[in-house]
């Protein structure tokens, strides 16, 4: 997609309904006008999106709780006002999930304020197999806006930046569920679909759900893992009880425990075509993934 609207090439393509790259450029007038609001965009897919929208010569403000460079705070909504100003679409993510208890009377309060705001594109970061999380989705397309779901899968980059880098490192990776397949999705791959979903009309009320091109279990995560970094990890399946231990030993909401129970029984083990549906590719593979992130360094010990 960033490559199409890269090139001089776009105005010719951007008519072509039919073809794949089409999906991924922008192909209304506007949609190359106005500032994208990336509501954490520190994040792993939110950093991501605005690299990809700032490549394409768009302008962007980044929302963060740490209030570099725009304050924005999910529990302040005297923030979501100024971080909204001049914006005219947004890409929300909200932490720590959807599917805990807030959630969505947050996401839509804040919905109405940015299409009272002239925001009317708005996208969210959703997750697939959490019910919780529908509630949320559906305040959302009942604020009026232009609304866009993508609901994801695991993300491949929890285990290079964020929950399990630490586990990784230790060389053993535990978690309360039973060896249930998911199919693990890579950031960068969500974040195209976002891009897409930000810039091209089409993608208006639909919900898309994204996969990898393949179901791995937490023991063949870890084989991968072994292979790309030279050294043996492990995954430990534990009790709810201990990892809500760990959990409060790194300072993490305990609820993550129920949530890892709940979306890890195996109701996501079957693949979906989001990713090739918007992009008209197929998504990167998890030993593809493992590998690049081991070249970097960041599981050296």
């Amino acid at each position: 997609m960033t490559n199409t609207a890269n090139t001089a090439n776009t105005a010719n393509t951007a008519n072509t309904a039919n073809t794949a790259n089409t999906a991924n450029t922008a192909n209304t007038a506007n949609s190359l006008q106005g500032t994208t609001l990336v509501v954490g965009g520190n994040g792993k897919t939110g950093r991501r999106v605005t690299e990809k929208l700032l490549g394409q010569g768009r302008p962007v403000r980044v929302g963060s709780r740490s209030g570099e460079p725009a304050p924005f705070d999910w529990n302040e909504p005297a923030t979501w006002g100024p971080a909204l100003e001049g914006v005219d679409r947004v890409y929300m993510t909200y932490y720590p999930d959807l599917a805990f208890p807030g959630a969505a009377e947050q996401i839509g309060a804040f919905s109405q304020v940015a299409v009272a705001a002239g925001a009317r594109r708005l996208v969210l970061l959703s997750g697939r197999g959490e019910e919780a999380a529908r509630l949320s989705e559906e305040k959302l397309k009942a604020s009026g806006a232009d609304w866009t779901v993508v609901r994801a899968s695991w993300f491949n980059q929890n285990f290079d930046e964020s929950f399990f880098l630490e586990p990784v490192l230790a060389g053993e990776i535990a978690l309360p569920t039973s060896d249930a397949v998911e199919p693990f999705i890579d950031a960068d791959d969500i974040a195209d679909v976002v891009v897409a979903a930000l810039s091209d009309d089409r993608h208006i009320g639909r919900t898309y759900e994204l996969s990898g091109p393949r179901l791995l279990s937490f023991s063949d995560v870890a084989a991968e893992l072994s292979k790309a970094t030279g050294r043996e990890i492990s995954y430990i399946p534990v009790s709810k009880e201990d990892y809500r231990a760990v959990l409060r030993e790194n300072d993490l909401p305990e609820e993550f425990a129920d949530l890892f129970t709940l979306i890890l029984d195996g109701r996501n083990a079957h693949l979906v075509r989001g990713v090739e549906e918007v992009l008209g590719r197929p998504p990167k593979d998890f030993a593809d993934f493992a590998r690049e992130a081991a070249a970097t360094g960041v599981w050296d010990v």
